[in-house]
């Protein structure tokens, strides 16, 4: 058993791509020949049709298919009219494209730090960052939850009904009190790239709104300001979709609520079994479900549980282990070390076990049984 086991394990993937692709290969297959007689690479009808399914899916009434989960917070900005002199709050545990776009745009990132317990803003530190130059807040649901959404735009609404911008990339499908992640605020983004629960094969992303003049301006900005034909009044960028990705992702689409039930199966499965150890799990806030884009762990011997992970052959992963505020790209902000202390710890602590909806019973019990081997 001990030699079947290690046998497993020297297999084990952390994302899984291989075992998704092979269910539904037929299928992709297909849709990519689809693509390839039609020969509407960019802006093509698998596009419309992503958009209309997404749309439904995530409940609003508008999707705007784009370039990557980082360009749709560029044309979210862009669209809202926040630059230069402008401030966004957002959190420093967050993926850098967060701080780094609203930086490229000409403002200023501030930042709030994180609940203790799930890890994403902490809305009682909110309303202390806005100030008159705030023009948006832009919450992350960090590993597969949303953030209060409800909190932050009962703030954002008695403070001159500020937008707010849900970066869900890593929360797509995830709900909170009934509603789609993406469908929380003024806009939604999200990102496919392959990682994430919902990717496509390359980089990729969706915008959701409710306000059509800002749909609209969304839409221009994403072909170079373009309203039609040799006409740009608005400055945009280059961020559309491949038909191709949009054709891919149409058809994982199909099995992405399949999926997600898949994942929350694991992350039970995980709590289930290393609950007796010293580590400490990830908790789903009130009212949310959780996608477990990742399914991520807090230890105060990470770097040894890490290692001993990896002679099990089981990869992990330390995201944001230098948080944002701490990156030397954002030393002109001011930030001290020990201005965030809840993202210092999460951050120095925090390790992602392999996450996906293919992982077998075997694979989560050898995992399991490594860390409260290490960590009992």
């Amino acid at each position: 058993n001990k030699l079947r086991t290690y046998t497993l394990l020297n297999l084990m993937e952390f994302i899984d791509l291989k075992s998704q692709q092979a269910r539904i290969k037929a299928k992709i297959d297909h849709r990519i020949q689809d693509v390839l007689r039609h020969g509407r690479y960019v802006m093509g009808p698998e596009l419309d049709e992503l958009e209309e399914r997404l749309k439904n899916y995530v409940g609003t009434r508008h999707c705007i298919g784009a370039s990557s989960g980082t360009d749709t917070l560029l044309i979210a900005m862009m669209a809202l009219g926040i630059g230069p002199g402008d401030e966004v709050i957002t959190v420093p545990f967050t993926w850098i494209s967060t701080a780094e776009m609203i930086a490229l745009i000409g403002a200023t990132p501030v930042f709030v730090d994180i609940d203790e317990t799930t890890w994403n803003m902490d809305v009682s530190k909110l309303e202390s960052a806005i100030t008159e130059k705030t023009k948006a807040i832009m919450p992350v649901g960090i590993f597969g939850q949303t953030a209060d959404m409800t909190g932050i735009n009962e703030i954002a609404s008695r403070n001159g009904n500020l937008p707010v911008i849900e970066d869900a990339a890593q929360s797509f499908g995830a709900t909170h009190h009934g509603k789609k992640s993406g469908a929380l605020s003024t806009i939604g983004s999200t990102s496919f790239f392959p990682s994430k629960p919902l990717g496509c094969y390359g980089d990729g992303g969706g915008l959701f709104t409710n306000d059509d003049e800002l749909a609209e301006r969304m839409r221009h900005i994403r072909v170079h300001g373009q309203t039609e034909r040799h006409h740009h009044p608005i400055l945009g960028i280059n961020g559309r979709l491949d038909t191709l990705q949009a054709a891919i992702l149409l058809e994982k689409l199909e099995i992405f609520d399949d999926e997600i039930l898949r994942r929350q199966k694991v992350a039970q499965a995980y709590g289930d079994g290393i609950r007796n150890s010293s580590v400490t799990l990830p908790r789903v806030g009130p009212g949310n479900t959780s996608v477990f884009a990742q399914y991520t762990i807090l230890s105060s011997n990470r770097d040894a549980l890490s290692a001993s992970l990896k002679e099990a052959g089981i990869p992990s992963v330390s995201y944001y282990a230098v948080p944002l505020h701490l990156q030397p790209v954002f030393d002109g902000l001011g930030c001290k070390k020990g201005q965030f202390p809840v993202t210092e710890d999460v951050a120095s602590r925090g390790l992602s076990l392999p996450m996906n909806p293919y992982l077998s019973e075997e694979e989560v019990a050898a995992v399991c049984d490594v860390i409260v081997s290490a960590e009992g």
